[in-house]
């Protein structure tokens, strides 16, 4: 098992198997963010998909959401969309 001091949970976590994402971020991902913090990003941006009624082939969409990405894994968080109301438990 591969350990990363993972940069979203402030310690060390198990890491992923392979770059989640192509180029350099991918790489930046690969080596400071842990598998448990991936799949935060991945309901987050299930969320932020979902909220803001987003279509991935739309390129002004991929960037937004790459934007959200890089401040969610290395910013101090991303924010929720306007109006956003969790689902109930």
């Amino acid at each position: 098992m591969r350990t990363v001091h993972c940069v979203v949970l402030r310690r060390q976590a198990e890491g992923l198997d392979r770059p989640p994402y192509p180029g350099p971020l991918g790489q930046r991902i690969f080596e400071q963010v842990s598998r448990e913090a991936w799949q935060m990003w991945l309901a987050h941006q299930t969320m932020l998909i979902n909220e803001n009624r987003l279509t991935l082939i739309d390129p002004e969409a991929r960037k937004f959401l790459q934007q959200e990405m890089e401040k969610f894994l290395f910013g101090g968080g991303a924010e929720k969309p306007d109006g956003y109301v969790p689902p109930a438990p």
